[in-house]
């Protein structure tokens, strides 16, 4: 069944099958429920599973692009209007990468049944000398260019330069869906992480990249009851990677 939830100003769009104890299943940066559908179905079949597309992607509107850019506080917050709407309890919460940033949010504030965070993101990441370099000399750029070009032509030249240089997930962002991965990708919820006091399952692929198995294991550590399972050859979306692996570890869990 499709449905659509209306909070602050934006549509959300979601479905709900199966019967059963509540799954809120939640996908990453870029996707949309129907790249978590594999897992919907393996959960679908002993559990009643709402799978929601993420303000600003699949079939939900793009959060306001007023003076409050949304983080993963305010994606946490929609999350909550929607186990509130539908009168769940105690849900299981799953998460792939930047869902995995909301189920830990969620998890730290909320009674839930279960956790399944699948290459989630969550840890700041341990940035490289080559990475400041690149931040300040773009600063240094945007300077310089607004100087020279003056204000509409300098603003032109550093969005083909932050083209040229940003992440693909940020190339191929609106301009308000750029300014809330900027925010996310920073935010750093590890002292969130023991306060979840859930059983919570990590999946992870051994051959991420995106949310490296470091941060599954810094997780694991954190997370008062959390296990890891990594698997070989997978990359971020393990559940893609390794389809019959993931899904009996996953029926295993949750059942």
């Amino acid at each position: 069944m499709d449905k659509k939830l209306q909070h602050n100003g934006v549509e959300m769009f979601y479905t709900v099958e199966g019967e059963g104890s509540p799954v809120v299943l939640m996908h990453g940066w870029g996707c949309t429920h129907d790249t978590v559908k594999s897992i919907a179905d393996v959960c679908q079949k002993s559990h009643k599973v709402f799978t929601v597309d993420f303000p600003g992607f699949g079939q939900s509107t793009e959060p306001s692009s007023g003076d409050c850019v949304w983080g993963v506080e305010e994606y946490t917050q929609i999350i909550e209007r929607l186990v509130a709407v539908e009168g769940i309890e105690n849900p299981i919460l799953i998460g792939h990468s930047f869902g995995g940033r909301v189920a830990i949010v969620y998890a730290s504030r909320n009674d839930v049944d279960k956790i399944v965070l699948v290459d989630a993101a969550g840890v700041k990441p341990r940035r490289k000398l080559s990475y400041y370099v690149k931040v300040y000399s773009f600063k240094l750029a945007k300077h310089w260019l607004k100087l020279v070009y003056g204000k509409e032509e300098g603003a032109r030249r550093i969005e083909k330069l932050r083209g040229k240089r940003g992440s693909k997930d940020y190339t191929q962002s609106s301009a308000t869906m750029k300014a809330v991965l900027s925010k996310v990708v920073n935010e750093d919820l590890c002292h969130l992480m023991p306060k979840i006091k859930a059983p919570t399952l990590l999946i992870w692929g051994k051959n991420d990249t995106a949310t490296p198995l470091s941060d599954a294991k810094k997780m694991e550590k954190l997370i008062p009851d959390a296990g890891l399972v990594a698997f070989d050859d997978c990359g971020h979306y393990s559940f893609l990677d390794n389809r019959l692996g993931f899904a009996a570890v996953l029926n295993s869990f949750i059942n």
